[in-house]
């Protein structure tokens, strides 16, 4: 490529990722050359700058048309700058996390390094959202991942730390080599790693035996990235991950990476499999024959996210069952592929960010007060803390999808979206509410804990770090304003980003 052509291309469709590159670089130096003593929590708040200079980047990228560089592998388009706000939302309130969590167990020497490595994972996430190429894609999520499984274990004296880190390890081997094995049948069929390419050589495909090999592909790549989003049954890493890994650490893998699992599968199940014919031009796409293998995997998430939540006694385990449950109502939304599916995940993935976010802030705080993560701990959480009860109060409300939080709303969305196509999912509907009731039971359970159980310790915790405090706040008035109105935020969609099917384009 010659120098001519790299100084054509339209550079500053990537400033957002450029700012995230540069910041993180800047980090990797800063705590090289820093004194071994000296306070690495002013890396976390360069950190936060950076994320919030990338979110005022993409802002001013809003209006600007699909932009397509680097022969169509990054393309700048509604459905990833949409995603990325959720993106560079999400890891903002993770670093305010960061700069209050109190380092133990060995973690004080490699403080510096969560932040960097936090970024690059972020990174790689945003590389996903715009990708337009099996191979950058693949790269942004291998750059996700490499770093998660840093991350997971950086408490390099804590069993739990290091015992989570190695399940994450192997399973996101395992899942990486089964994704890979399907995008090369994808290849194999189509001779090209474009997903437009790729989509315009499907439209033709009619041969039976081609169309066998891509319904393999389609399964071993969803498998694979159902592994990255902790959906049953493919989900049994995540509750040691969840509860050996750093609180901010958890957060993050039970937000942003989440987030960019459902980007990467909307980006390759939709953009090549959703035009996919399987008797020649004008058929029936292979995904709409793939419907109901989606259908029984969001069953399975639900049901056994739910329902084996009910026998945790430590609340990152039973928040990790409790993520899990809300990756198969995601699913529920893109099983039913209709036309508001786009706008139900997007909004339910804001919601979820806000409240679980908001509901890690206090998971931190109490743990380190109390120094310890059983459900047990937050009895008479009330008397001792009543900002911190009432805010883990709405925030839990929220997760349980009670009228008048976001939470109530984006369950309603994905709900009423599964009758919305002809074939209407009535099973799968019936699923999603009967499993929405049993999590009201370890939701309140814990509601019970903190306001109608008795205190063993009385000591007050009066005093809220910063960025807990922001990070409370901003959880408890996004799951409170998109519950009580929620159009503001589908109009902000609507408005800024009315072409979200351009991915396809």
């Amino acid at each position: 490529m010659s120098l001519q052509t790299l100084l054509s291309f339209s550079w500053s469709a990537m400033a957002p990722e450029f700012i995230i590159l540069g910041v993180a670089a800047l980090l990797t130096v800063l705590d090289l050359f820093m004194p071994n003593k000296q306070d690495r929590k002013v890396l976390g708040w360069i950190a936060i700058v950076g994320v919030l200079a990338a979110m005022v980047s993409l802002a001013g990228l809003v209006d600007r048309g699909t932009t397509s560089i680097l022969y169509d592998t990054f393309r700048l388009d509604s459905f990833g700058k949409a995603f990325k706000f959720l993106l560079l939302g999400g890891s903002a309130l993770v670093l305010f996390m960061a700069v209050s969590y109190e380092a133990k167990e060995g973690l004080e020497k490699y403080k510096g390094e969560f932040y960097y490595l936090f970024l690059t994972a972020l990174l790689g996430a945003m590389m996903m959202a715009s990708s337009g190429d099996l191979i950058t894609l693949f790269v942004g999520l291998e750059t996700l991942s490499v770093s998660s499984y840093i991350l997971a274990g950086l408490r390099k004296k804590n069993q739990l730390s290091n015992e989570s880190a190695m399940k994450y390890v192997i399973n996101g081997a395992i899942s990486t080599a089964v994704t890979l094995y399907g995008m090369s049948f994808v290849y194999g069929l189509t001779g090209t790693t474009n997903l437009l390419d790729i989509a315009a050589k499907l439209q033709s495909l009619a041969d039976p035996q081609h169309v066998y090999m891509l319904g393999l592909a389609f399964l071993m790549i969803f498998v694979g990235l159902s592994f990255k989003l902790a959906a049953a049954p493919f989900h049994m890493w995540a509750p040691d991950v969840y509860q050996g890994a750093p609180t901010p650490v958890t957060a993050f893998l039970s937000v942003v990476s989440k987030i960019a699992g459902f980007v990467i599968i909307i980006r390759i199940i939709i953009s090549v499999f959703g035009v996919a014919a399987t008797e020649g031009p004008g058929s029936m796409p292979i995904l709409l024959h793939m419907q109901n293998y989606l259908a029984v995997i969001a069953g399975a998430t639900m049901i056994i996210g739910n329902v084996v939540a009910l026998r945790q006694t430590n609340i990152k385990r039973m928040f990790a069952y409790s993520s899990i449950s809300h990756a198969g109502y995601i699913l529920v939304a893109l099983t039913s592929m209709n036309y508001f599916m786009f706008d139900a995940i997007w909004f339910y993935l804001a919601a979820y960010l806000f409240m679980n976010m908001g509901a890690f802030a206090v998971i931190q705080l109490v743990a380190e007060k109390t120094g310890s993560e059983e459900i047990a701990g937050y009895a008479g959480l009330y008397r001792r803390s009543p900002v911190l009860a009432v805010a883990m109060g709405i925030l839990i409300l929220s997760l349980a999808g009670f009228p008048g939080t976001a939470g109530f709303i984006g369950k309603l969305n994905i709900f009423m979206g599964a009758f919305v196509d002809p074939s209407a999912h009535y099973v799968l509907a019936s699923v999603m509410i009967a499993t929405t009731v049993v999590s009201y039971f370890y939701y309140f359970g814990v509601l019970t804990q903190m306001f109608f159980r008795p205190a063993a310790d009385d000591k007050k915790i009066s005093s809220i770090p910063f960025g807990i405090l922001v990070v409370i706040i901003v959880a408890i008035v996004g799951s409170v304003w998109m519950g009580i109105m929620p159009n503001t935020a589908l109009d902000f969609l609507h408005n800024h980003f009315n072409q979200f099917h351009d991915f396809l384009k």
